[in-house]
Order: C-alpha cells, then sequence, then structure tokens
C-alpha cells in the first residue's frame, strides 16, 4: 500500500467514525507505515475467524449466510476483513471505544433526522386463503414479466454509458430491440404465456403405463425450456433458481422420479439465461468467451435430449431408462448452473470472472471430471484476456474494448511532465485495476504493469524530435519485438505463464534501461544538473555571483529576466562549465516564495497546518531577486521519467538552500574587508568593536562549516552511492528509486524535511544578514572607503604622475583627514548604542545557534539520523558548546520526567 493509499484510508476512517481534535490522523499514520512490512500478508485463514464472529455475534445464522453470499460473488479482501473483525472483537477496550462511538453517532443522526409515521389504510372485509394465493400468483407474473427485463435493461444502460464516457470515441454495439422483445429467442421457459385449454383429461385418473408415458413427453420439452402439460415453469424472480409445479394428482412413485430430473431443467434455465444475457456486447470479451463454451456443452446436452426424444418415439423409453441416462449429465449441468450463478451474483467481468472460475477450478481438486469441466471453461474463457495481456507484454499496446484487463490506460499529454509537480506520466498513465487482477495473476501485477509501459516511448520520440517499460520504448519511435514471444495459456501451473511474463520483464527493462543510459545520456545529464543545482563548479558560481550582484539585488518585480539570461550565459562561457554540452538546458527561474516559505509549504502537506499555511495572507514585504532567484531545467522526453517535474523542484529547494548560505557568507566576507579597513582608527580600540569582529568570525565559521556539511558530507557521498547504484540498476524503475532516494535522503541530511530545524536555521541565517547590514550601515557612515580612495596619492591624472610637492601636500592632507574620521568615529561610539547592538545580536545568535545544537543531538539520538550529529562535532569541534549542551539535556530529561 502506497503512502498516500495510507494518509487517505486514514483520514476517510476517521470521519467515518466522526472523530476530531486528539492526536490526529499523523499518529496514526507515523504508526501504521514503522509497522508495514515488504510482504503480502493478505492471504489469511478465515474458517476460525468466522466461528468466533459467529461466536460473538447475537444473530449467528444471518452473519454465515451474508459471508457465504459474498463469498459467491467472489468479493476481493473478505478473508483479511473477517480475519482483522475476529481480532477486533477480541480487544475489549476496543470494542468498548467502538460501542460508545456508534452510541454517539446514532444520537447525532437521531437528532438530524424527524422521524416520518406511515399509516395503513384500514379494510373492510378480510382477504380468504385463497384470493390471497391467487394475488400472489398474479404479483410473481407481473413481476417476472416486467421488473427483471427492466432490471438487466438498466444494467445493461449503465454498463454502456461507463465505457462511453472513459472511449467516447469507440461506443460499445447495441444489439437490437427486438433481440429482447421476442423471448421466445432466449430458450428458456416462456412464463408469461397461458395455456389454450384444461386437459380433458386428469393425468391421475389415468393409468399407470399412460401416466409414465405423459410425464417422459413432459419431461422431455422441459428439459430443453419449453412447459410440458402436467409440468409447468413458475416465474423466476430476481436470480433464483427455477422451480415447477407437477400435476397434484399424479402417482406418487411417478412423482418421485419426476422430482428427481426437474433440477436438470432448473440448471438449463439458469444456464439459458445467463448465456442469453452475458451474451450482449456490454459484458466483455471473457463472459463472451465464457457463454460461447457452455453453448458447446449445451449443444452436447440438447444432443442427448434429442436422443433421448428418439427413444421415446420408438416406445424404447421409459421414465426409470430416462433418469438413468440422464445422470450422468446432472453433474454438469449443476457445476454450469452454479458458475453461471456466481458470476451474475457477483457481477463479474474480465479479470474477476476468470478468478472466480479459477478458484473453483481449485476447489475441485479431488473431482477429476469437475475439475476437468472448469479447467475447460476457464481455458476458453481465459483467451481474450490473455491476448490483451500479450499485446501489453510483448508490444506496450492496450486493446481493451470493454474495461476488462487489470491495467487501464489514462490519458496523460507527455509535454506536461514539466510542468505538473507529481511524475503523472509514468505513475498515472497505466494504472493497475485491482478488482480486474486474475488472482492466479495477483504475484505478477506489478511485473506486467511495468513490462508493457517499457514498450510506448520509441514510437513517439521519433515522429517528434515489455507493458509500462515497452510503451515508453514505442512511444519513441522503436519497434519493439520481445524475442521469446510465445503463446500465453491458462494452466493449473502457474510457474508457466510467470516464466513466460518474467522473461518479457527482463527484456523490456533491459532495452528501455539501455536506451536512456547510453543513448539518452542519462548519468551524464544528471551530473550536468549536479554542476549546477549543487553547485558543483565552483569558479562558474564566482563569475555568476560577481556578475549578478547587482541585479539581484533589486526587488523581484523590477528585474528584467533577459538580463539575468545573458549573465547567465556569460559566466556559463567564462568558466569550465563552458566544457559541458548541455549547459544550454540551464535555464533562470524566479520563484514566487522565498525558500523557506517553499519548503514550509510543501512540508506542510498532509497535515494541520495545510490549510492555515496555504490560506495564510502573503507577506508584505517585496521578495529580493536573491530570495526569489533560482535555476530552471529543461528536460525532454523520454528523460523527463527520470528528472521530472517532481524532481526538479527538491533539485531547486537543494540549490536555493546553498545559494543563500553562499550570499550569506559574500556578505559577511565583505564585513571582513570592511572591519580590516577601519582597523587603522581609534576604532578598533573600543571593546564592542572587538565583540563585533569575533561575533562576525562565528558567524563566518558557521556558515563555512555548514556549507562544508551540505556539499561534501552529504551531497557528495550520497551522490557517489547514487552513481554506484545506477550502474547496477536492473529495470528502470530501481533508477526512479535510487534517484529519488538520493534526493531524499540529500533534503533531509541537509535539515530540509524538518520544520523545527528548518526554521531556528531561517533565523540564524536571518540574524547574520541583518548583523551584516548594520555593520555596513556603520562602515558607510564613517565613509571611510571613499576618502581613503580620495586621498590615495597613487592616482593618475591627465598631467601625468605627481610631483614631489604634490606628494607632500597630499600625505599631510591624508594625515590631518585620517585623524578627523577617527576622532569622529571615537565620538560616535561613545555616544551612541552600537555595543548594545552588537551585544543583541550576540546574544541571539548564541541562542540560537545552542538552539540549533540542542535539537539536532535529540534528532541523531532519537530518530537515528547519525549524519547530522557531524554538524555539532564541526560547529563545536573544541568542546564550546558542550557544557551548556549536557546543561539543557538535563533539563529536559528533568521535564520529560516531570
Amino acid at each position: 500500500m502506497s503512502e498516500f493509499r495510507i494518509h487517505h484510508d486514514v483520514n476517510e476512517l476517521l470521519s467515518l467514525l466522526h472523530v476530531r481534535g486528539g492526536d490526529g490522523a499523523e499518529v496514526f499514520i507515523d504508526l501504521l507505515q514503522k509497522n508495514r512490512t515488504p510482504y503480502i500478508t493478505t492471504t489469511v485463514s478465515a474458517h476460525s475467524a468466522k466461528v468466533k464472529i459467529a461466536e460473538y455475534s447475537k444473530t449467528p445464522e444471518d452473519f454465515l449466510r451474508k459471508y457465504d453470499e459474498l463469498k459467491s460473488k467472489n468479493v476481493r479482501n473478505l478473508d483479511p476483513l473477517v480475519y482483522l473483525l475476529s481480532k477486533l472483537s477480541e480487544d475489549k477496550e476496543i470494542l468498548q471505544c467502538l460501542q460508545q462511538n456508534a452510541k454517539e453517532r446514532s444520537e447525532v443522526s437521531a437528532n438530524a433526522t424527524t422521524s416520518t409515521t406511515f399509516a395503513i389504510p384500514p379494510t373492510s372485509t378480510k382477504m380468504s386463503m385463497q384470493e390471497l394465493e391467487e394475488l400472489r400468483k398474479k404479483l410473481g407474473n407481473v413481476t417476472a414479466s416486467s421488473n427483471v427485463p427492466q432490471s438487466a435493461e438498466i444494467t445493461r444502460k449503465m454498463l454502456r454509458d461507463r465505457h462511453n464516457k472513459k472511449n467516447p470515441t469507440q461506443p460499445n454495439p447495441v444489439f437490437p430491440n427486438w433481440v429482447y422483445d421476442r423471448p421466445a429467442l432466449n430458450g428458456d421457459f416462456i412464463t408469461g404465456a397461458t395455456a389454450a385449454g384444461d386437459p380433458a383429461v386428469a393425468i391421475g385418473t389415468m393409468p399407470l403405463p399412460a401416466q409414465e408415458q405423459a410425464l417422459v413427453d413432459d419431461l422431455l420439452f422441459v428439459l430443453v425450456g419449453v412447459d410440458g402439460r402436467d409440468i409447468t415453469a413458475q416465474p423466476v424472480l430476481g436470480r433464483q433458481n427455477r422451480s415447477f409445479i407437477v400435476d397434484p394428482t399424479l402417482d406418487m412413485s411417478i412423482k418421485e422420479l419426476v422430482n428427481r430430473v426437474l433440477p436438470v431443467a432448473s440448471y438449463y434455465s439458469t444456464i439459458a439465461r445467463f448465456t442469453e444475457e452475458k451474451s450482449s456486447f456490454e459484458y466483455g470479451q471473457v463472459n463472451h468467451a465464457l457463454t460461447a463454451a457452455m453453448r458447446t456443452l449445451m449443444k452436447e446436452y440438447l444432443i442427448l435430449v434429442t436422443q433421448l426424444e428418439h427413444l421415446h418415439r420408438q416406445g424404447m423409453l421409459s421414465l426409470q431408462k430416462l433418469w438413468f441416462y440422464i445422470q450422468p449429465t446432472m453433474r454438469t449441468m449443476e457445476i454450469l448452473a452454479f458458475i453461471a450463478s456466481s458470476v451474475d451474483k457477483g457481477d463479474c467481468m474480465g479479470g474477476s470472472t476468470l478468478s472466480l472460475l479459477h478458484d473453483r477450478t481449485f476447489n475441485y481438486t479431488g473431482d477429476s471430471q469437475a475439475q476437468e469441466l472448469c479447467l475447460y471453461l476457464t481455458k476458453a474463457a481465459s483467451v481474450p484476456y490473455f491476448e490483451i495481456l500479450e499485446k501489453w507484454i510483448y508490444r506496450g499496446i492496450i486493446k481493451d474494448p470493454y474495461s476488462e484487463f487489470m491495467v487501464e490506460e489514462h490519458e496523460l499529454q507527455k509535454e506536461k511532465i514539466q510542468e505538473d509537480y507529481n511524475d503523472k506520466y509514468w505513475d498515472q498513465r497505466y494504472t493497475i485495476v485491482q478488482h480486474r487482477i486474475p488472482s492466479f495473476l495477483q504475484k505478477m501485477a506489478d511485473k506486467i504493469l511495468s513490462t508493457g509501459k517499457t514498450c510506448l516511448s520509441w514510437f513517439f520520440f521519433s515522429s517528434s524530435s515489455i507493458g509500462k517499460y515497452l510503451n515508453v520504448v514505442r512511444e519513441c519511435g522503436r519497434d519493439v519485438t520481445c524475442p521469446d514471444a510465445k503463446e500465453v495459456l491458462y494452466t493449473l501451473k502457474e510457474r508457466a505463464y510467470v516464466e513466460q511474463i518474467e522473461k518479457s520483464y527482463y527484456y523490456a527493462s533491459k532495452v528501455l534501461l539501455d536506451f536512456l543510459m547510453e543513448e539518452k545520456e542519462l548519468v551524464a545529464r544528471l551530473r550536468s544538473i549536479k554542476h549546477y543545482f549543487l553547485m558543483d563548479k565552483g569558479d562558474f558560481f564566482v563569475h555568476f555571483m560577481d556578475l549578478t550582484e547587482e541585479e539581484l539585488k533589486k526587488p523581484v518585480d523590477d528585474i528584467v529576466p533577459p538580463r539575468l539570461e545573458a549573465l547567465l550565459e556569460l559566466a556559463l562561457r567564462m568558466s569550465t562549465a563552458n566544457t559541458d554540452p548541455f549547459k544550454d538546458d540551464l535555464k533562470i527561474d524566479l520563484m514566487p516564495h522565498d525558500v523557506i516559505t517553499q519548503l514550509l509549504r510543501v512540508l506542510a502537506i498532509e497535515t494541520k497546518q495545510e490549510k492555515a499555511i496555504i490560506n495564510a495572507d502573503p507577506t508584505e514585504v517585496a521578495l529580493s531577486g536573491l530570495e526569489a532567484f533560482s535555476f530552471d531545467y529543461i528536460v525532454k522526453w523520454p528523460l523527463s521519467l527520470i528528472i521530472n517535474r517532481k524532481a526538479l523542484t527538491r533539485y531547486q529547494m537543494l540549490f536555493r538552500h546553498i545559494f543563500y548560505c553562499k550570499h550569506v557568507e559574500r556578505l559577511l566576507c565583505n564585513v571582513w574587508i570592511s572591519n580590516k579597513t577601519a582597523k587603522q582608527h581609534a576604532l578598533h580600540r573600543a571593546k564592542w568593536f572587538a565583540t563585533a569582529f569575533a561575533l562576525r568570525q562565528r558567524m563566518l565559521n558557521f556558515v563555512q562549516n555548514i556549507q562544508y556539511y551540505m556539499m561534501f558530507e552529504v551531497m557528495e557521498p550520497t551522490w557517489h552511492i547514487m552513481e554506484k547504484n545506477l550502474k547496477s540498476a536492473s529495470n528502470i524503475d530501481d533508477v526512479l528509486c535510487h534517484h529519488i532516494s538520493f534526493l531524499d535522503n540529500c533534503l533531509k541530511d541537509c535539515m530540509l524535511t524538518n520544520p523545527e530545524l528548518l526554521k531556528i536555521f531561517s533565523k540564524l541565517m536571518s540574524v547574520c544578514v541583518m548583523f551584516t547590514n548594520c555593520m555596513q550601515r556603520f562602515t558607510r557612515s564613517m565613509k571611510l572607503d571613499r576618502e581613503l580612495n580620495r586621498l590615495s596619492l597613487e592616482h593618475g591624472t591627465m598631467e601625468g604622475p605627481p610631483t614631489q610637492s604634490e606628494r607632500t601636500e597630499e600625505q599631510e592632507k591624508k594625515r590631518l583627514t585620517s585623524k578627523f574620521l577617527a576622532e569622529h568615529v571615537d565620538t560616535l561610539q561613545s555616544y551612541s548604542c552600537f555595543e548594545a547592538t552588537v551585544s543583541k545580536f550576540d546574544s541571539n545568535f548564541s541562542t540560537l545557534l545552542l538552539d540549533l545544537l540542542d535539537k539536532l543531538s535529540v534528532y541523531s539520538t532519537n530518530d537515528c539520523e547519525h549524519s547530522m550529529i557531524n554538524i555539532i562535532y564541526r560547529l563545536d569541534f573544541n568542546g564550546f558548546y558542550t557544557e551548556r549542551l549536557e546543561r539543557m539535556a538535563i533539563e529536559r530529561s528533568q521535564k520529560a520526567a516531570a
């Protein structure tokens, strides 16, 4: 079960139980994910669980009857549900909670609805038993003649509408109305017709030999769906079995033999109705094949009845002989009727019909004749399904006009894979429909899906620039034919077609993997993305940040994107990135949110904070170019299966995070340069100046160590692991898994998936930026740089270098100006609040840094995130924070104990 399915099911369960407040869905989701296993555990023994529930139930007969009914309908996951219910019935605490919940919900529903009373009008006279029986017969005839055909027509119309909605260009063909309006065409009893007249002589008054011959004649008619003189068929209500009325005056011995034969006529009626109804186009090819196989068997049955009739005309068929000849056929007819009823009750089509037939075949393991019959039916019914399967696993094509196949195709445009956040094409273009999977292919369903997906890509690629795999290859313009393609046939030995599917799967996965790795140079593409998004090319970023520094300082609305694109092109040509063959696919992207907001919005998905964050008012502070800046990358089909929008978004979040750290590092380095210039004045002797100098160095040490940790202790090792895994990958799903795992591990170890750590880190970066702004404002107010540059002796003039007298005069001016500026600065610092400001910055930075280290220590211990503890070792390399961290840990443990 996927993570999204777990989220959906937990939220739906809480909604059905009307659970409000409490721990929320996240707690239960985390608990389920921690306890999930990679093994399929849906196969359980439900017999003991069924008995246990029946013991606890107030109406065990109703429960067992309902269970048998659902079992006959071939309901999926029935046994696991019964097993779960039996476990719940053993837990008294859960039972009490569910009872309380049911009581509360019933009270709410009782208050929400209004009661309505109905009064039965009084009758003036009482009906006799004879009148009541006549009324019952009339109602039965009306129901049989009108309601049942109407319900069948409604079912057909519903199936037609559902198909036409999915395939508006290929509507289902429809039989003309006269096929359904002429009951004599279906081969079943016509219950609406009335007899021509009452028989002249009651059969009970006739001699026994005459009674026997009359009954043999009637039975031969009844066995082929025609009413006899003394045996008439009763109307069928819904999906009931056909019953018959025998003349009550008949001799008891003869009547007993007749009642033994009549079940065969009932089976024939059930099979005739089934084959007639399921032959309609709406019920699919599998049911068509099943009814065709049943008609073949029914033809043999009708030949038998014809032979019996021939004996009867020769006067050689007695009632005893008829019973003798019909007995071998009775078992066959019973099995056919039982299968027909089960398919009809379960509304089975396609894979569900095959599942039912497969289960019946296995259930008759001890009865060789019955098993051979079911095997014949299953083989015949599986032929159209296996034809669809062969086209899918060998060519990547789905030709499923009646929506019976386990793989369903959805219309998605490949060009939009770059625009959508989720990688919909690979995950949603072709999906598994659980109730269409035959039970004998359940274990191979995922391989069948992936095999067909691979074929589709090759066809499309050449025209515009085995399932899933072959589908991708076919859309890229390559005609792929599996060399080991063989006809798939149903057999009780599952290994036979399992081997064929596995051969197709390995061939398809190898074809697509070689195509992406060799022809499309997937690893080289990923390495190119790493150069830019993970800042692998240091000289390129130095050039780029130097060129775009002034432009990115502007508000994002004032930035001209073409100018940024031109500067990016210039930086690429001036650096070692010029050797990258894919450098032209790198583009500029200005995002609507800063990186912290983007990350928090992503992390809030499926949480309590999601609605609040989405509906929050946008900040009034305009984003600068630095805060909105990001790279984007052009990826074409079929590489976009791997480097999809979801993956590119993760790359962008990593890039923006590192890029902002680089920006903060540059700001702190600029402060360092300004501080070096100010050292020549008396200002450097001030206590607060030394504190500011030390604080700037601590901030710079923090930012540089964080960058080193992310780039050399997280991204590089994880990248090498991914490269190694890609070399050993056997199919495209493994490539997808390794790539996503690489990005997820980078995001997690860079503290981008933990909202708490992310907020603290964001505050630390904000403190560093505000400190640099404060120091730069102070430096600019002194105008040291401008004055010293103006007084520099190394200026050039149109008249050449300065003379000796000019040099002496300039030196005197410089000495006097420096003295004045130093005195002015000392005066300013003595009357200003810079000392308090620097002290506040120091306090805030130290507090936040300690909080970050403490949280990292907790997460690295509790969640076993051992890579994060490397940050602590780097930032606390000399044990400066160790004592305070230990003190915080003791306080935290004391609070927890209290």
